[in-house]
């Protein structure tokens, strides 16, 4: 019998559970697709059978997923999550420089109906907010830090697009192209076997949580290392980019 995936513990106690989600794989399961890998499948296949996500990520989006094994911890969390006693951190690389090095945008968000899943400003949707900085210019691409106040589905990916600046080959709000070394490094020479992208998901990583423990109230800081094609298209930028 095939043994189930290994999950990448970033912290465990007798309350909190949090992992390393890779991208492309699902936060839980599909309702339309009900076989497909999950992050729920994979930790029930390990043994955690009393567990409650505080929150979910994007299939394409890579980073932290924060798990409470008891109900009491997990209603804590729950309601301090869109508020001032979670800070939550992404990472993003876009495509295009924002104009402003520091900015906070805040936009009303609703389901998008000419498009499953998808977002779109909406004067009658819920408030999304967010505090940006850019962290390192690439001329055509930026490295810009998130930190969402609100919860909403595809907060950061909408707010940035809006800026005319979209997170870098992201498919909904964006060209959804991804990210090529032919494109960046001169006299490139193709492979035989053609190109493989640096990065082809939306450029999205949950970085790191900071919240008080919902038992001990002890200041909590759990970070997550960059998914390996983010650091790799970082990598590049870095090397034949640059400022």
């Amino acid at each position: 019998m095939k043994s189930p995936p290994p999950l990448d513990v970033l912290f465990e106690d007798d309350v909190l559970l949090a992992l390393n989600k890779p991208a492309g794989l699902l936060s839980a399961p599909d309702p339309r697709d009900k076989d497909s890998d999950n992050l729920v499948q994979r930790m029930l296949a390990r043994g955690y059978g009393d567990f409650h996500h505080i929150h979910h990520l994007d299939k394409d989006t890579s980073g932290i997923v924060l798990c409470a094994k008891q109900p009491e911890a997990w209603k804590r969390l729950f309601g301090w999550f869109a508020s001032p006693k979670i800070v939550r951190r992404y990472l993003c690389i876009t495509r295009g420089v924002p104009p402003e090095q520091d900015f906070t945008l805040e936009l009303p968000l609703a389901p998008n109906p000419q498009g499953r899943g998808r977002m779109m400003v909406a004067k009658h949707g819920r408030t999304a907010r967010a505090a940006f900085q850019i962290l390192e210019v690439f001329r055509n691409y930026a490295l810009v830090e998130a930190r969402p106040e609100t919860g909403r589905h595809h907060q950061i990916r909408v707010l940035l697009a809006s800026k005319g600046t979209p997170l870098l080959a992201d498919p909904f709000y964006g060209d959804g192209k991804p990210l090529l070394l032919s494109t960046l490094k001169r006299n490139f020479k193709m492979p035989r076997e053609g190109e493989r992208p640096l990065i082809a998901r939306a450029a999205l990583h949950a970085a790191s949580l900071e919240f008080p423990h919902p038992v001990t109230e002890a200041p909590m800081k759990i970070e997550a290392p960059l998914a390996k094609d983010f650091s790799v298209a970082l990598k590049h930028l870095r090397k034949y980019v640059g400022r």
